[in-house]
């Protein structure tokens, strides 16, 4: 039997691998120039192991070595109408709920900016932002002059840029020494108690249950569900206000703050570690069988001579085509981020088109790669007088 991993969350030596893939493609979101880059893009492999100590879940066989976050990487999900409306109300809901009026925020992991500006704008704060992938020719909006970005991963080097609410959204997951990082932040806000920390991840609950194997991949290192997240937390030194689950499950966000004198009692859904056993026991032969089956829904559509598009050009869709490997199945595929459009699927090489590019290629069968935007994308088909038929996943 292999030697057990050592748990980067909470640093017991018990962590046991449960899901292998090979050969997966090491970026998701690198914006790819031709067919043929595309088709050459570095791999890596994908060893998932599970803490049953913490509910901790990582890709052992991680090597940060071969991803890149840079100017290339296109992540932004702000040309979606749904998604947007989701992030200006979680940007009210936290500055109602927490009186984030003329208040100094930080954003870890900011992306484009779009989140920070947001909190910005609503709450008149100012900000900084971290993001080595950040692009300054795409920033716009009231609150500009309010905020400042650095092109840059956030660490120990930046601990004087202090603030009253510390953001990080979607960027957790891509970090492997977990327990490392999240002490950094902890002593970086030193002895000030009321500050606040608010971290965005995905949710690996809904992922074992459903077998959601489109959200794992090479970037997404790190897996928590709430129990996993708050032990983190609470091992670093933060006392945990709460636990949420949004956007139809996918995310999973917690708000701290820095510990002091005696503990508080852990939240009632922190208590997750023998659900989340049991889905990880389960995992290996219900992911057979669902990725069986998709691959069966793929081979049948195409035989009969019918187009299939994947509409959703990010790491799902990279996930979806690399895993089910019916790369040559599938010709192209959609997106309606305009930055994202005329490059390529990393791995498998189709090209990635505008939304406008269908009513020429008329598809049959649009897969969806993510549910939520189910009606956002079949209103879109409708106004282009399009009727394929519509699967999501």
């Amino acid at each position: 039997m292999a030697k057990p991993y050592i748990c980067p969350s909470c640093s017991i030596q018990d962590m046991r691998v449960f899901h292998r893939q090979e050969s997966i493609p090491t970026n998701s979101c690198i914006l790819l120039g031709s067919r043929e880059e595309a088709l050459a893009y570095p791999r890596g492999r994908l060893e998932l192991a599970f803490c049953p100590a913490c509910g901790f879940i990582s890709n052992m066989a991680f090597d940060a070595k071969l991803t890149e976050y840079s100017g290339r990487y296109e992540e932004t999900q702000g040309f979606s109408e749904t998604f947007n409306a989701f992030h200006r109300n979680l940007a009210q809901r936290l500055i109602e709920r927490h009186q984030l009026h003329d208040k100094d925020i930080l954003e870890i992991g900011c992306g484009k900016g779009e989140f920070l500006l947001l909190l910005a704008e609503l709450g008149g704060n100012r900000g900084v932002g971290f993001d080595p992938g950040y692009r300054e020719e795409r920033v716009s909006g009231q609150a500009t002059n309010q905020v400042r970005f650095i092109k840059d991963f956030y660490s120990e080097q930046y601990a004087e840029y202090q603030a009253d609410f510390v953001c990080c959204k979607m960027t957790l997951e891509h970090i492997h020494p977990t327990a490392e990082f999240i002490g950094t932040v902890r002593r970086a806000i030193g002895d000030r108690p009321d500050t606040l920390v608010f971290f965005q991840i995905p949710e690996v609950t809904r992922i074992l249950r459903d077998c959601a194997f489109e959200d794992i991949y090479y970037e997404h290192c790190s897996y928590f569900s709430p129990g996993s997240l708050a032990r983190l937390f609470r091992h670093s030194g933060f006392n945990v206000l709460d636990l949420k689950t949004e956007y139809a499950d996918q995310y999973l966000t917690i708000e701290a703050k820095p510990a002091r004198g005696v503990p508080s009692s852990p939240l009632l859904r922190e208590d997750d570690l023998s659900q989340l056993s049991r889905h990880v026991a389960e995992f290996p032969a219900k992911c057979a069988e669902k990725l069986d089956t998709w691959r069966r829904v793929v081979e049948e559509t195409t035989a009969r001579g019918h187009k299939i598009v994947l509409w959703g050009s990010g790491s799902k869709a990279v996930s979806f085509l690399t895993t089910l490997g019916i790369g040559d199945r599938i010709e192209y595929v959609v997106d309606i981020n305009p930055h994202r459009q005329d490059y390529f699927m990393p791995a498998t090489g189709q090209c990635i088109v505008a939304p406008s590019f269908l009513r020429e290629y008329r598809p049959d069968v649009v897969i969806i790669m993510n549910a939520v935007y189910r009606d956002e994308i079949t209103r879109d088909l409708n106004a282009m007088e399009l009727q394929p038929e519509i699967l999501a996943l």
